[in-house]
């Protein structure tokens, strides 16, 4: 007797009420496949239905879209937390009430005497956080940051001298090791004029400041990356040239100068790296997702598992840590307005090729460096997510034609780069795709940027960020102008007891683990059903696997592993 197919009908959604629930079988379909009209009635009906419940809204003027919600409340139930997130995340309650605990010693003192003082609030640490604890003041320490830390995105290969950098005279020999530099092809720089002219934070009626550093940094042989040269001010025409301060000047000058840069990585990373590039990007591709492609179409199959509590956590930060009175205003320097600035320049920079790995890299001058950890697990990743797109994608799309006539998936890429990134098609984000490559990496993109990429600049902020002096959320006195720097002016620059509380609680409630952490491709819902989808999803977890082995191996043998893009730890989507 012949053996009875099987076939599924998924239902991963919440039931409500005593409606009629249609439940397409799991099989993916297209317009194009569904010659008889056989779905046609049901797509329409539930992209209207969920038209009018995943609707637009603009949150603050030149920035993405987001959901139109103003509390997670307003969200809905399909996407909002399950039980087990939504207990663990209001119970960082226990985050509360550490912070309250640290604020019970902040009425103690106000700021803290030496850098040793820092320790007393170091409790939540992580073996990397002890480490940096350790080293921070080590120049080789200070470049590794830009390769490995938790913001390895602004590193360039200097192709020129910046036009900036004004070198004062009395130390023409710079010039002269800065053009040496060059020539060998192993300078390099970090510019932080995003931040120019950006208004700065008052906390607690007090002035905060911010500084526009530049850091040219030199790639020794052993991949080490030091800091040759930091500008914390562009000159200003009448005015006289700023300072430069070198490894040769006094410890502490030289430890407040590195000090400053490490606050500016600490803004442009927390709002434009990740905020913006993972959060509020990925925001756009769930809402769009959810407006533009039904239930049955293999492109929604495909990116669903990826956008798992997006809406909802991008809801809780909107309210909570960005919001009037939230966490950049009570603690940043670029809080109180400046940082939606700041977002808003990051928003008008963002381009399609910044959130590719190969064509980022290659844009910054930084591929085949050994020492770039990130850049090799970042590209290995997305070779591994290309292949499984691919092979989604070439199984319900036999030909570019298929693309260009699929109006679901049109309809999906308009909406993302005209509606939720608000015309970005002049930043290259495509309007249309016309073949199954330009498809396949656009999905690639979408679904790097939810998992691979949020885990890279999220994942260590403890490790990174727990040793406040290494990276002050902000800084209570201008930038240095001269060199004579003691150790009370460090400690009146960097950020009080209040202000470091509320750093190490909040990096501590944004990088723990999460109790219903999905790894990468194995999230257990069945969306897909056939032989074919789910040999291709096997394959994929085959890949990872391997090099989970790959990257395992290649840490025993590294004095400071890095693991942010180790498969197993890379959460499926942005959830927190």
């Amino acid at each position: 007797m012949e053996k009875e197919k099987e076939i599924v009908f998924p239902c991963y959604c919440w039931l409500q009420g005593d409606g009629i629930i249609c439940l397409p079988e799991a099989t993916a379909w297209m317009k194009r496949n569904d010659v008889l009209g056989l779905f046609q009635k049901h797509q329409e009906e539930e992209l209207e239905e969920r038209r009018t419940l995943y609707r637009w809204a603009t949150w603050k003027n030149g920035m993405p879209l987001t959901v139109d919600a103003a509390s997670a409340k307003d969200l809905p139930l399909d996407v909002r937390f399950h039980e087990e997130k939504k207990i663990d995340f209001n119970g960082s309650q226990v985050a509360g009430v550490m912070e309250i605990a640290l604020k019970r010693l902040s009425t103690l003192l106000s700021s803290w005497n030496n850098l040793e003082d820092f320790d007393k609030i170091f409790w939540n640490k992580s073996a990397l956080a002890k480490r940096v604890q350790q080293y921070w003041k080590d120049d080789a320490f200070f470049g590794y940051q830009f390769l490995n830390g938790i913001n390895p995105t602004l590193l360039r290969r200097s192709t020129s001298l910046p036009t900036r950098l004004v070198i004062p005279p009395g130390i023409e020999g710079l010039q002269v090791q800065l053009e040496k530099k060059l020539q060998e092809g192993c300078l390099f720089e970090v510019d932080f004029s995003l931040l120019d002219g950006i208004q700065a934070n008052v906390i607690q009626g007090e002035r905060q400041y911010l500084a526009v550093p530049l850091v040219m940094l030199k790639m020794e042989p052993d991949g080490k990356l030091l800091p040759i040269v930091i500008q914390l001010q562009p000159p200003c025409p009448g005015s006289p040239v700023p300072p430069l301060f070198l490894p040769s000047d006094p410890s502490l000058t030289w430890l407040l100068a590195k000090a400053w840069v490490k606050n500016s990585d600490f803004q442009l990373h927390e709002l434009q790296v990740h905020l913006l590039k993972t959060h509020l990007v990925a925001e756009v591709f769930a809402v769009a997702t959810m407006r533009c492609l039904p239930g049955i179409h293999p492109i929604f199959k495909l990116l669903v598992p990826h956008i798992r509590y997006t809406m909802e956590i991008n809801t809780r930060a909107r309210t909570a840590l960005i919001s009037d009175g939230g966490v950049f205003d009570q603690a940043i320097n670029t809080g109180g307005g400046g940082h939606l600035d700041v977002l808003r320049r990051a928003t008008n920079s963002l381009t399609y090729r910044s959130l590719c790995p190969p064509y980022d890299l290659a844009d910054r001058g930084l591929l085949g460096i050994q020492s770039y950890l990130y850049a090799q697990d970042a590209l290995r990743l997305w070779d591994i997510i290309f292949r499984y797109v691919q092979g989604i994608v070439h199984l319900h799309y036999s030909e570019d034609k298929v693309v260009q006539n699929d109006p679901e998936i049109q309809a999906w890429c308009r909406e993302i780069t005209e509606i939720g990134l608000c015309g970005a098609q002049e930043q290259g984000f495509p309007v249309s795709f016309q073949s199954r490559a330009e498809l396949c990496h656009f999905v690639t993109m979408c679904i790097f940027t939810c998992t691979a990429q949020h885990s890279a600049v999220n994942k260590g902020q403890l490790d990174w960020y727990a040793w406040v002096p290494n990276a002050p959320c902000t800084m209570r006195q201008p930038p240095p102008t001269t060199k004579d720097v003691t150790l009370e002016m460090v400690m009146a620059t960097l950020p009080n007891v209040y202000q470091s509380c509320i750093q190490m609680a909040i990096v501590w409630l944004l990088s723990r683990n999460q109790p219903d952490m999905v790894p990468l491709g194995h999230h257990k819902e069945q969306y897909f059903s056939g032989p074919g989808p789910k040999a291709v999803l096997r394959h994929f977890q085959e890949d990872l696997a391997t090099l989970e082995r790959e990257i395992v191996a290649r840490n025993e043998g590294l004095d400071l592993p890095y693991y942010y893009l180790q498969p197993s730890q890379i959460e499926n989507s942005v959830t927190i």
